[in-house]
């Protein structure tokens, strides 16, 4: 690998008397997908949290692109400037907003000018093929067109980094796999690096260019995918 987009080193987070992760260090390469796989509890979400800037280490750093965005006890730089996309396990959407008008918030979030947004807004919703839910809300969505919402939502900022937290685990099986298929067509086209966490091991065969195992907030074992590309 040459020089890492997203470098983790010695990272340690505590919550209270509970280490969530332990002195770990994690390197991935521009536009590489890595699984991270693990049980519950095993500190998968707090990575997450951590290179979104949700969270701040009790020790070590946190890079992306070549810069430092966090140090013990402060990040350096904020959510919003980190150019990263979130898919949460929850998905997180706010029913009193549109489609349309999830992806107008967060391009104002992180400051997309105006006169790009509706074009911004066109494109992303043709990418995930939900642009005849525009004008809908969650509440008159399905299971599977909330998840292309929360991954539009992700996507619409234009972030370098996706990272997903367990998204398709309330799905049934069909979809699950409807969506996975979806969600690498995307990642290469538009050449993302992506964080998926995950406890579904078939999710990491269809996704990884690496497999990291995590226990107890450690990593124990990382697998470069041997599928044909």
């Amino acid at each position: 690998m040459s020089v890492p987009f997203v470098r983790v080193r010695d990272v340690t987070k505590r919550y209270g008397t509970h280490t969530a992760l332990m002195a770990l260090s994690l390197d991935v390469g521009l536009a590489e997908s890595v699984v991270v796989l693990g049980p519950s509890g095993c500190g998968k979400t707090t990575l997450l949290r951590l290179l979104a800037g949700l969270e701040v280490p009790h020790q070590g750093e946190i890079w992306l692109a070549g810069r430092q965005v966090a140090e013990p006890g402060r990040n350096l730089v904020p959510p919003h400037e980190r150019r990263i996309g979130f898919v949460f396990q929850d998905l997180a959407l706010w029913p009193h907003l549109t489609v349309r008008e999830h992806l107008t918030f967060v391009m104002g979030s992180v400051r997309v000018p105006k006169s790009q947004r509706p074009q911004q807004t066109r494109e992303t919703l043709g990418l995930v093929r939900i642009e005849r839910l525009a004008h809908r809300y969650p509440h008159e969505l399905s299971g599977g067109e909330q998840q292309r919402v929360a991954l539009a939502r992700a996507l619409v900022g234009r972030p370098r980094l996706l990272l997903l937290d367990e998204p398709f685990s309330s799905l049934d099986p069909d979809l699950r796999a409807t969506l996975r298929s979806e969600l690498s067509r995307l990642r290469r086209a538009l050449e993302l690096t992506m964080i998926y966490v995950t406890h579904d091991r078939e999710d990491a065969a269809v996704l990884a260019d690496r497999i990291v195992m995590m226990r107890e907030g450690q990593i124990q074992s990382i697998a470069q995918d041997s599928r044909p590309r």
